[in-house]
C-alpha cells in the first residue's frame, strides 16, 4: 500500500524549524560513536552544542 499525499500518519518534525536535507558528517577518534549513540537524546544535545559554538564565533565565522 502506498501513502496518498497529504496523509496525516508519517512522520512530523520533532521541532518547528526543519532540518536540513544533507547532514553534516564527521569523522572521530575510536570508540567515540559507540560512546556517543549511548547517550540518550545524543543528537538534540550535539545540535544545542553546534549552535552555541556558532553563536559564540559568530565573528569570527562572518
Amino acid at each position: 500500500m502506498t501513502f496518498k499525499r497529504k496523509n496525516k500518519l508519517g512522520a512530523l518534525p520533532f521541532n518547528e524549524e526543519p532540518f536540513d536535507k544533507s547532514p553534516v558528517c564527521l569523522k572521530v577518534r575510536e570508540g567515540v560513536k559507540e560512546k556517543l549513540k549511548a547517550i540518550p537524546d545524543w543528537q538534540e544535545q550535539l545540535r544545542g552544542l553546534i549552535d552555541e559554538l556558532i553563536k559564540n564565533t559568530g565573528d569570527i565565522c562572518k
